[in-house]
């Protein structure tokens, strides 16, 4: 179901009638522009984290003196400055204009990440991605997820790109000298140079979209109606935020988020250092890291569309858990030895299916979820669990354990053990509330089961389904709405 309740006047804006020839050039036309800045924005993220790992190959750990966990520290300073800026986030996206915000950090983190550029000790090497976590942290939230997969499918891209760069740069005579740095600045100048153009293309709503035309907007509108969503609010309730704090889905979409993202984390900075135990040179291993992304990027794509065509997300989330564990107990398992490269190599390449869990994570949260406060709140405690992941995931892996650090992938497979026992857990908890919501419906005089508009293919007004259903898409949250269906 939806995900942003609007404004408290939402009820005086006009309604229109809307086709499905009119939602198709609507969305196609938001697509057009919000989801193609999204996904740079995305794609810039993800590539100025991972270059961390491809920077670890090419001499960042002995140039800056890095002994002990303090690589792995590197790694988690970045999670630990989005983690103590999210109670700030959940402000500022309803309180900064959108086309305000985003720029500004996108700047932030550019310049955070050239900075590493000259960053030759352990001390400035956390200042800078410190910074860069800190800008970083309050964008996510910013991303209202349009075709979440489209722009989380660039992990898989941003893993390409930082492969091949790492690569090319490596072999440029004029940066022999310091490729790390190297890779650094440039992607830090491509973050940069990125920020006019997000505030130049960015609109803070439908409500005042320069891409649509004025019916058009009102059109968009109806739209958010049908799935029980909205356009925001500039106003922070703080009661949807006492709501959200006391429904234990809330700790089951964190514990989720928390426990997928030490995975993850785990990939992106320890990645490049698990290939290179496969006893391959640093151009090869980086090279190597090429077909995960590819595969990244076809688990994200594959998984959402299964998730959205046979209407559950919950089933396709458990399938994507096992070949991750199959491919953690390949790498515990099997020594670090040159005949056993095939083997290893395929049981690193199972990981990327966990990258496929964050989009639905996000989208099965985002369906189950109004209110604007709420939501946003929602998302900053799943930014705060996948900063916690992040922060956990490479403090789980030392230098004293390499090449095989087995410690670290024995503790990272029970975690993805535990995450299957979570899921199972949130689908028993949405089955009762949707057993609440029919009992409630039937007591305000309504049918006990309603149809859900959330997940259909096509548009269908709430006009269609009569009884006044949709009325309330507006100004209530979930646990307020008694028309709200849980998805599963």
């Amino acid at each position: 179901m939806g995900s942003m309740a609007a404004p408290s006047d939402a009820g005086l804006i006009e309604r229109v009638h809307v086709t499905e020839d009119d939602n198709k050039r609507i969305r196609k036309k938001t697509d057009k522009v919000i989801l193609a800045i999204l996904v740079w924005v995305y794609f810039l993220q993800i590539l100025d984290k991972s270059v961390l790992g491809y920077g670890s190959i090419f001499g960042l750990k002995e140039d800056a003196h890095l002994v002990g966990n303090q690589y792995s520290l590197v790694g988690s300073i970045v999670p630990i400055a989005q983690l103590a800026w999210q109670p700030c986030s959940s402000v500022l996206i309803v309180k900064v204009p959108h086309r305000i915000l985003m720029p500004v950090l996108v700047l932030g983190w550019g310049i955070a990440q050239a900075a590493m550029t000259g960053a030759t000790s352990y001390s400035s090497l956390l200042a800078t991605r410190f910074f860069l976590g800190l800008f970083e942290a309050g964008c996510l939230p910013l991303f209202s997820p349009i075709r979440v997969a489209a722009w989380y499918s660039t992990n898989g891209a941003a893993t390409i790109i930082a492969a091949f760069l790492s690569y090319g740069l490596g072999h440029i005579p004029s940066c022999n000298a310091d490729r790390k740095s190297s890779i650094f600045l440039f992607v830090g100048l491509v973050t940069i140079v990125s920020a006019p153009f997000v505030y130049w293309k960015l609109d803070n709503s439908v409500t005042t979209a320069r891409f649509l035309t004025p019916h058009e907007r009102l059109q968009a509108v109806e739209r958010l109606r049908a799935n029980q969503t909205g356009i925001g609010s500039s106003a922070f309730e703080w009661n949807q935020g006492y709501e959200i704090l006391l429904e234990p889905k809330t700790y089951l979409w964190i514990s989720m988020s928390l426990l997928v993202n030490v995975g993850a984390s785990v990939t992106n900075t320890f990645g490049p250092l698990i290939l290179s135990g496969l006893n391959y040179d640093k151009y090869i291993t980086s090279l190597l890291n090429t077909p995960f992304g590819a595969l990244q990027i076809v688990v994200i794509l594959l998984s959402s569309y299964l998730a959205q065509n046979f209407r559950l997300k919950s089933p396709v989330l458990l399938l994507l858990v096992i070949p991750v564990i199959a491919g953690l107990s390949t790498l515990y398992a099997v020594p670090r030895t040159p005949s056993n490269q095939v083997p290893l190599l395929v049981g690193y390449y199972l990981l990327p299916f966990l990258f496929g869990s964050n989009p639905l994570i996000v989208s099965w949260i985002v369906g189950n979820t109004a209110g604007t406060t709420k939501k946003s709140v929602m998302m900053s405690l799943y930014n705060a669990g996948s900063a916690a992941g992040n922060i956990i995931g490479p403090l789980l892996f030392n230098d004293k354990d390499k090449p095989e650090y087995k410690p670290g992938l024995r503790a990272t497979l029970g975690i993805f053990i535990a995450l299957a026992g979570v899921i199972l857990l949130q689908i028993g908890n949405l089955v009762l509330l949707n057993k609440r919501q029919e009992r409630r419906r039937v007591a305000n005089g309504m049918d006990a089961v309603i149809r859900d508009l959330s997940m259909e293919s096509e548009y269908t007004s709430n006009g269609e389904l009569g009884n006044g259903i949709g009325e309330h898409a507006f100004d209530v949250t979930d646990g307020k709405n008694d028309e709200f269906v849980y998805i599963y």
